[in-house]
């Protein structure tokens, strides 16, 4: 059998982790080959490809990133895609694909499955978003770099007497900002889940400095205000829909500054929060996540995504994984001591 293997979306920790199990697995036990497709769906689509091998992925545990590379590509937003995809998987001779990414890029494998496409699903994404599983890899690696930032800036704030806003990534769901706010000790934590009083933002600012403590507020990407919408960059959407988040955590401290005369600086983790080395826990859990992908394609158990279900790596199928996101529960709110408006 010879199997492609690609990931799409954001890049994230542990890519690299789930490549080197699958290949290792499937060539050394299986006997099987493997084909690495380029930059996401547009690999198959356009018919790049690298070889893929023992000796491909020796020594890439540690890296982040993906040697793959990725994209955002959408086969379904070009005419012709799925036709060009299954058209391009038959002249190499590929008979599956295992795809690693999160809900868009396996949006699109649910689709191809659906299409008659052979396809196993593997969860990766920073925001730890996706459905039916626990947690995804790439979480826990983002989660200790926000942590260790909001670490920093706690001496910085009391040093200047300052507000200092944290923002991290989170479009839909306020997984990494509800962790790392509460592992980094943060005063106010503002996710997506629930729009925020600007007044009592400013009113718990007031209240920390009277205490003389300056506060540190984390703060996700599409968190939003009673009153107003997601801060988005004029930047237009990808082939997905997504608008390019950014500047809600500006807005706050300009909101900060001129409602309590405190001065207040804002600190951006973006891209900084995907980027490096894997955790210990990240590169467990997509080597494993890895191992099991190739079993579901060694019996055939194609439409599955691997999940971890409390300690154990289950296969659900890829539609209920898709079909929504997976976001913060109230209850919640309620466990942990922090402020959402």
């Amino acid at each position: 059998m010879r199997i492609g293997v690609l990931t799409g979306g954001g890049d994230c920790p542990g890519l690299n982790a789930v490549i080197r199990a699958v290949v290792r697995k499937g060539a050394g036990v299986f006997g099987y080959e493997f084909v690495g497709f380029r930059d996401g769906w547009k690999g198959p689509l356009e018919g790049l490809t690298m070889e893929l091998g023992i000796a491909e992925v020796r020594g890439i545990l540690p890296r982040g990133g993906t040697i793959l590379g990725s994209s955002r590509t959408n086969p379904f937003k070009i005419d012709g895609g799925v036709d060009k995809i299954r058209e391009n998987l038959h002249s190499l001779g590929v008979d599956a694909l295992i795809a690693i990414g999160g809900e868009d890029t396996l949006g699109v494998a649910t689709q191809l499955h659906e299409h008659g496409v052979n396809v196993v699903g593997v969860p990766k994404t920073i925001d730890n978003d996706l459905n039916a599983t626990d947690y995804t890899f790439g979480f826990d690696t983002a989660v200790n770099i926000a942590m260790e930032a909001i670490d920093r800036l706690h001496t910085t704030a009391e040093s200047h007497h300052r507000a200092l806003i944290v923002e991290v990534m989170g479009r839909h769901a306020g997984w990494i900002a509800l962790h790392a706010g509460i592992a980094g000790g943060a005063n106010v934590i503002l996710i997506p889940e629930q729009r925020f009083s600007i007044e009592r933002v400013c009113a718990y600012v007031e209240s920390r400095f009277e205490s003389h403590y300056a506060p540190i507020i984390v703060i996700a990407e599409g968190a939003m205000p009673l009153e107003g919408e997601m801060s988005t960059l004029d930047k237009g959407v990808d082939a997905f829909g997504h608008a390019r988040l950014g500047g809600i955590g500006d807005w706050l401290a300009s909101e900060i500054e001129s409602r309590t005369g405190k001065e207040a600086r804002t600190t951006v983790l973006g891209h900084i929060q995907r980027g490096g080395t894997p955790t210990a826990f990240d590169r467990v859990l997509a080597t494993r996540f890895g191992l099991h992908a190739i079993d579901a394609v060694h019996v055939g158990d194609w439409g599955k995504m691997v999940a971890l279900s409390g300690t154990e790596i289950v296969r659900v199928p890829l539609a209920d994984a898709t079909k929504v996101l997976k976001t913060v529960p109230t209850d919640f709110y309620s466990e942990a001591e922090v402020f959402f408006g």
